[in-house]
């Protein structure tokens, strides 16, 4: 891969983006990178989390302008249906825990990249801008869905409008990620929690995910539909067995994500 780093390592599939010079802004060529590395992780069973981080002092400045301007420019449409679109449900419909490792701003499309992950972890350094407003345009990658939810329809209008700049403790403290941690300790913190997800039961997580998913548009009747109808898959799988053999048997569950 010319544009991302890709490894799997103690069950946790790693995914870097690799532009450095540009701020890993994204252009097709990369996103392609990026879905194959997503799909890679999915069809893997060895694969238990995913990290989605990036390379040099910027984890994603959103699009590259360069490849959007031009006579010979693929269209925006082209650019979101290609690129963004499939990236963020992949993020969302893979059934296996995905964490962000913000390592610095994280601007446009690569702001609402962090946040459709399920746990985003963000470096001291970091921040984030819904940039699109100070070109014209309006967010993609699901930011108009994803942002309102985590911290309010008032406050996401006004991030959105103004472009204004979120740190990462200030984006902490609204609920839109999960943790800030020193910047040179990033990697190690959001490995050491991929690896801890990695050992818990990834069939029941992953369900727990498409709850999550369905949530965001049910009624409660719709959604205790929903609990009920996974649970009783949940109950089938051999980590709930092991679970409650465990528990019964005091001693610490061995889960095989099955």
């Amino acid at each position: 891969m010319k544009h991302i780093k890709f490894e799997v390592k103690d069950s946790v599939g790693i995914i870097t983006l690799n532009r450095p010079e540009v701020y890993n802004s994204f252009n097709i060529p990369m996103a392609l990178e990026v879905q194959d590395a997503l799909k890679s992780c999915e069809e893997n069973k060895d694969v238990r989390a995913i990290i989605l981080t990036a390379e040099g002092k910027g984890f994603c400045a959103g699009q590259d302008l360069k490849e959007a301007t031009g006579p010979d420019a693929p269209t925006i449409e082209h650019i979101v249906d290609t690129t963004y679109n499939p990236i963020i449900k992949l993020l969302r419909s893979i059934e296996k825990p995905i964490v962000g490792a913000i390592n610095g701003v994280a601007a446009g499309a690569g702001a609402n990249i962090a946040l459709a992950c399920d746990i985003t972890f963000a470096s001291d350094k970091a921040s984030f801008i819904q940039s699109f407003s100070s070109i014209g345009l309006v967010p993609d990658s699901g930011g108009t869905f994803f942002l309102p939810r985590l911290i309010g329809m008032q406050r996401a209008a006004a991030h959105m409008f103004l472009a204004d700049k979120f740190s990462a403790a200030k984006a902490k403290e609204l609920g839109m990620i999960y943790e800030v941690v020193d910047a040179d300790k990033l990697m190690e913190e959001a490995f050491s929690f991929a690896k801890h997800l990695a050992l818990r039961p990834t069939k029941g997580i992953g369900l727990t995910k498409r709850a999550l998913n369905k949530a965001l548009y049910n009624t409660l009747q719709d959604q205790l539909i929903v609990e009920r109808d996974l649970q009783a898959i949940a109950g089938k799988t051999y980590d709930n067995k092991e679970g409650i053999d465990a528990f019964l048997e005091k001693r610490k569950p061995v889960f095989k994500g099955e």
